[in-house]
């Protein structure tokens, strides 16, 4: 890690201690380029929001997918407060980022975090319908 990947890691979990300040869920993260400017950063407003989805770490890939070439995206850096998400990490894959740097890992937020009860289970049924399901797939591709 080098000096300017510790500055801009400070910078994320600045922003994360803004978001808790503010009364939502304390996490931030910040988009830097190749060059080393920061392109965009956010924090969490899960609260605010009154989006589940409205992670620091989605916003940053979302806004990365519709605003940088392909080859600009692989030439940035995530720095962001925690580790993402799976929800996150899935969006950064497919907006194409080329690194990301984190604070807190999973096991360590979980460490410091107060105890929440488990989610109740889904049910998933499925797969159903076939042949009636292929079709628009077979139609676009």
């Amino acid at each position: 890690m080098t000096p300017d990947d510790e500055k801009f890691l400070r910078r994320a979990v600045e922003l994360a201690s803004m978001a808790g300040a503010s009364g939502e869920r304390p996490f931030g993260s910040l988009l830097v380029g190749a060059d080393g400017a920061v392109l965009v950063e956010d924090h969490n407003t899960v609260v605010s929001d009154s989006d589940i989805t409205a992670h620091p770490e989605l916003k940053l890939a979302r806004w990365a997918a519709r605003e940088l070439a392909p080859d600009v995206a692989a030439g940035t850096t995530m720095f962001t407060s925690c580790q993402p998400c799976p929800m996150c990490e899935t969006a950064i894959a497919r907006s194409g980022l080329g690194r990301v740097v984190y604070a807190l890992s999973a096991e360590q937020f979980e460490e410091v975090k107060p105890a929440t009860p488990p989610l109740p289970p889904v049910r998933y049924e499925g797969p159903a319908l076939f042949d009636e399901a292929r079709r628009p797939i077979d139609d676009y591709y």
